[in-house]
């Protein structure tokens, strides 16, 4: 692992954590989304994703290194914003599923777009709170991240996260590292069901372990199957059949958002095989950052991917910033790239290249990538 540059240490006020909580803006846009229907049902996306792209482009990059040492209670405005999501999220999602199914003035158009709309509240912001909150040691925080989860029925994902991502990036057993080539709409649809099973088969070996069965209830899955079921339950009540379909939406809509975001952040960028089933740590060059500061705040850092897999479970104001010198940069922030990603030969065309050098430059020795462009190098050990 190379030294964290530290260009400048930034002091942590309210004042810094403020542009954090500038996601809150979503909720009003959404109501307004609602009651005027129409073209104003486009405004989510366009408010999360190119508003914040924009900004980046006056606000620029953001360099600055926050002191690691900070304690957990000088960041108590920063953490905040990720404690009182849920109850935002949920009173959102079933509130709109409430007035949708009422409203006559949305068409069935309206309503699929205004759903997809908030699919961008609960995936671009809720999952990837739910990231940061399934991360800590406290408990509580873990609880609420399991909960914002469950209402983009994708529950399985703290399994699949913390026991194989985390482990196995960059490597064939990490079935979201997105091999070079490979487009995104074929990884996702392998996604799907490979997170699923690789998530599953994590907490089973856990479980063997222990010497306990599958079905013991220490298994999360009961857990998340409970509040999923439960979520499911409750949009049928407050909306019906209609309000059910709208929940499922939102939900598939926030879901297409977070493996977008996982497509883009490794794509390429794998793992030295050392033989026989080992690989080399991971590094600060096996992730794709972005220094841009506006959409940076909307997604609470994670663009400055490679120190949260150097420290998992470091808060997110305390990440890192890396330079181009030890850690692959993207040209845009994340929704730029993530677009980008939805049409393969452009991506390729903008990414191969860029794939290529860094390879030259961290790999020179590696003559052969045959197996690793194609994920056939042998699975890492357990």
């Amino acid at each position: 692992m190379v030294d964290r540059p530290v260009p400048r240490t930034a002091r942590l006020s309210l004042s810094k954590a403020l542009p954090f909580w500038l996601s809150l803006t979503l909720i009003p846009v959404a109501l307004v989304s609602a009651v005027f229907g129409g073209w104003f049902t486009l405004l989510l996306p366009l408010w999360a994703w190119w508003l914040f792209t924009l900004l980046d482009v006056f606000t620029g990059l953001n360099l600055d290194n926050a002191d690691t040492d900070t304690p957990d209670a000088a960041l108590f405005w920063y953490r905040l914003i990720t404690l009182i999501w849920f109850p935002i999220q949920f009173v959102t999602i079933y509130g709109l599923i409430y007035y949708a199914t009422r409203a006559t003035h949305l068409d069935l158009g309206e309503k699929l777009v205004l759903f997809f709309g908030v699919g961008v509240i609960s995936g671009t912001v809720g999952i990837n709170y739910s990231h940061e909150l399934v991360h800590q040691k406290n408990k509580w925080e873990r609880w609420l991240g399991d909960l914002l989860l469950a209402t983009v029925l994708y529950s399985h994902f703290r399994s699949e996260h913390l026991l194989v991502h985390h482990r196995h990036v960059g490597t064939p057993r990490d079935a979201v590292t997105a091999l070079y080539n490979e487009g995104f709409h074929r990884f996702f649809f392998r996604v799907l069901f490979q997170s699923l099973a690789s998530a599953f088969a994590a907490e089973k070996a856990m479980l063997d372990r222990r010497k306990r069965p599958v079905w013991h209830l220490n298994n999360p899955f009961w857990r998340y199957g409970t509040l999923q079921l439960v979520a499911l339950v409750l949009a049928l009540a407050v909306g019906g059949l209609e309000g059910l379909a709208l929940f499922i939406l939102q939900a598939g809509s926030a879901v297409w958002q977070l493996e977008l975001t996982n497509y883009v952040e490794h794509y390429g960028l794998t793992r030295k095989h050392l033989g026989e089933g080992k690989y080399e740590h991971v590094k600060p060059h096996h992730s794709w950052n972005a220094a841009h500061k506006a959409t940076n705040w909307l997604l609470i850092n994670l663009q400055r991917h490679s120190d949260h897999h150097y420290k998992p479970d470091r808060r997110f104001p305390l990440l890192q910033n890396y330079d181009a010198e030890d850690a692959p940069q993207f040209p845009y922030g994340y929704p730029v790239m993530t677009l980008m990603a939805m049409i393969p030969p452009l991506w390729r065309r903008r990414m191969n290249p860029r794939v290529r050098a860094w390879r030259r430059k961290f790999y020179p020795e590696i003559e052969d990538w045959t197996p690793y462009k194609l994920g056939t190098n042998p699975l890492p050990r357990l």
